[in-house]
């Protein structure tokens, strides 16, 4: 008989109140078999209290707002603890779709890569994308991939993903805190772990607001720029094959 695999959906919430109810339960529906752990960072308003009654959810709340990489983190942690197979990283705000889950997750459970994005910009469509500007630096982001670690990314700054249980060990260890997704997509690949990415339907954010403003768009970019720099010149932390 085969095992059953153990798929974690990662929720990293702070203030989503307005959103978080329906994310849980969009899970619940979409992603038969999937558990589900909402981190609130140290939320202000009754995130928490409202992940709590759908009764549908574990909770951890963090006492600080430790941002999206300590969130996530702790995720990876809880993860590893309960000898969770897969973890998914799925955003609290909405914008993801659970019904797309399968997508990110049947290329690890066939073996086929450690870490697998859901992107937008894989091929041409017709929904919800996101700005201009934002575009722009997610295509910047894609060239700098290509450089790094040879790899031509055209989504680093999905929070949609899917993690295999070697890369859950290591990120529980390692994952970055300062802007983890584009700087996971380095320390994964110059790590040895196998990447892919996948088209993924997205919609627009129906609770929050973005943490990324226009007006902060190109500073943010540059910084951005400079950690995944930063990180790829650091030694891997994992011997490459193993």
């Amino acid at each position: 008989m085969n095992k059953k695999i153990k798929i974690l959906a990662i929720v990293p919430a702070y203030n989503e109140a307005d959103s978080i109810v329906g994310v849980i339960k969009d899970i619940n529906t979409a992603a038969e078999g999937v558990d589900i752990l909402i981190v609130d960072d140290g939320s202000k308003d009754n995130t928490k209290a409202l992940a709590l009654s759908t009764g549908m959810a574990e909770v951890i709340s963090l006492v600080a707002n430790l941002g999206i990489g300590g969130a996530v983190q702790t995720g990876f942690k809880y993860a590893q603890r309960h000898g969770y197979d897969i973890a998914i990283q799925f955003d609290g705000d909405g914008q993801h779709i659970a019904d797309q889950i399968s997508v990110i997750t049947s290329p690890i459970q066939k073996g086929e890569a450690d870490m697998v994005i859901g992107s937008r910009f894989v091929k041409k469509h017709d929904g919800w994308k996101s700005s201009l500007a934002r575009r722009i630096g997610i295509y910047t982001f894609t060239m700098l991939n290509a450089v790094l670690i040879g790899k031509r990314i055209t989504d680093s700054t999905s929070g949609f993903r899917a993690y295999s249980k070697e890369a859950i060990e290591f990120l529980s260890d390692y994952y970055p805190q300062d802007y983890p997704e584009p700087e996971t997509v380095i320390l994964l690949g110059r790590n040895g772990f196998g990447i892919q990415e996948k088209f993924t339907i997205m919609q627009e954010r129906t609770g929050g607001k973005s943490s990324i403003s226009f007006v902060g768009g190109i500073y943010y970019m540059m910084k951005v720029m400079l950690a995944m720099m930063i990180t790829a010149l650091r030694a891997p932390s994992r011997e490459v094959g193993k």
